[in-house]
């Protein structure tokens, strides 16, 4: 770790360096080649994924001094093929397009390969599916070459749409080729996405787990997060609890408390109550102890999970238990929702509603299948058929004098379901 800050306080003081024009003239003309500054930008853009957020101002910083040292410097520089691949590993570290597109203006001698020049510029103009092919076939010839690994990672860009399994071959080889990079973190988080997006369940839980033990501070985990909940949520059945518990065991205990969070709640409202009942369990075990400020809103997921299992009152409850003011806007509205469903589950029938449309049998007779017959055959009896309505329209059975009470319940809840599931719709969309 000392060897590291050691490096990162020798990085910082050459940018200050090259803050000054004056201290920059009185070094070496190599000591500022494009390639030594770009080791500067690569170090800075690593600790950024790593978990130095602070150092996302150098790496702008630098960004901004290698685009004026490229845009200046002398073109012979470029027979040294190191110059080359920084230039372009610039570009593909979210450099100025239009520092390359000057480059190969002035490239009067050839530097530059034309192949690797034309599907960057294809790329950062958004054309990258004009070249998807020869950008493919351009990161496996330079795989083993200093600018293989982020042909690799933006040959996935384009590819992840219309070629998902040749991304991943891609990011695979992007990420093995560049180990706790900034190029890593981005292959093995989009490998997560796609993994979502095709179903790929144990491909996606693998790469988790290593962007959890790699890039559990990066800045982009919380993205990561949300790709992991809707991979454990979408295959609820075929995830092992256990594989969740040990993919996250990696995070400190907030963290941790966190995603389960997310896990409950994206599973109360998919209906999968005992994924909710996993994830709330472990909010709740994760802050014995202690001053567990998620506990109460876990249990309220949990409430909402519980509403259509047996142990409604209990379910029921925990809903509204919570205090709604101290609920976002969204869990107001779902707390509102699944207390409406409550009420109603729990609501004792009409007494009315439960007596019997037909006439009963006072006689005590025995019906005979010819008596069966002849009920049945008459309007408006229980089992006939409906009589035809004029302009062709089908009757709904519905008998005129059918308990209003009743009607009454399924007018008001055929609402409110309505209701809910408009609200859980736009859950959906908003996750």
């Amino acid at each position: 770790m000392a060897r590291r800050q050691h490096r990162y306080v020798g990085f910082v003081a050459l940018g200050l360096a090259m803050l000054s024009p004056a201290a920059a003239n009185a070094q070496d003309p190599d000591d500022l080649a494009p390639y030594k500054m770009l080791r500067s930008l690569q170090f800075v853009q690593d600790s950024v994924v790593t978990g130095d957020h602070s150092a996302g101002e150098m790496q702008r910083f630098m960004l901004g001094t290698i685009d004026e040292r490229l845009r200046t410097v002398n073109p012979s520089i470029f027979d040294d093929d190191r110059n080359v691949d920084a230039a372009l590993i610039y570009t593909m570290s979210g450099g100025n397009p239009q520092t390359l597109e000057y480059l190969i203006a002035h490239d009067v001698n050839g530097y530059f390969d034309n192949r690797v020049t034309d599907v960057l510029r294809k790329y950062l103009s958004g054309k990258g599916l004009l070249v998807a092919k020869t950008l493919e076939e351009t990161a496996k010839e330079y795989r083993d070459k200093k600018i293989g690994p982020y042909l690799a990672l933006i040959g996935g860009n384009v590819l992840i749409a219309t070629k998902p399994t040749d991304a991943l071959d891609l990011y695979d080889q992007a990420r093995l080729a560049a180990p706790g990079t900034i190029v890593e973190e981005a292959a093995l988080r989009r490998s997560v996405a796609i993994c979502v997006d095709k179903g790929m369940l144990a491909r996606g839980m693998a790469y988790s787990q290593r962007y959890v033990r790699r890039f559990l501070h990066s800045p982009y985990a919380s993205q990561f997060a949300d790709l992991f909940v809707t991979l454990v949520v979408g295959h609820d059945h075929d995830v092992k609890p256990q594989d969740v518990i040990d993919i996250l065991s990696f995070m400190d205990a907030p963290r941790q408390r966190e995603v389960y969070l997310r896990i409950a709640r994206a599973a109360a409202i998919s209906g999968k109550p005992e994924l909710a009942r996993m994830a709330v369990g472990r909010v709740q075990s994760l802050g014995g102890g202690t001053d567990n400020a998620f506990g109460p809103l876990a249990d309220f997921y949990g409430g909402m999970a519980g509403l259509p299992t047996e142990d409604i009152d209990q379910a029921a409850k925990n809903v509204s238990g919570i205090d709604g003011n101290t609920l976002s806007p969204r869990d107001q509205a779902l707390q509102e929702a699944a207390r409406s469903v409550a009420e109603q589950i729990l609501r004792a029938p009409d007494p009315a509603s439960l007596t019997q449309a037909s006439n009963p049998n006072t006689d005590h007779q025995e019906i005979t299948s010819e008596k069966a017959a002849a009920i049945a055959t008459q309007p408006g009896a229980p089992g006939a058929l409906p009589e035809p309505v004029p302009g062709g329209v089908a009757s709904t059975g519905q008998s005129q004098d059918t308990d209003p009470s009743f009607n009454a319940f399924v007018t008001t809840n055929r609402s409110k379901l309505d209701e809910i599931d408009g609200l859980l719709a736009q859950e959906g969309n908003e996750q």
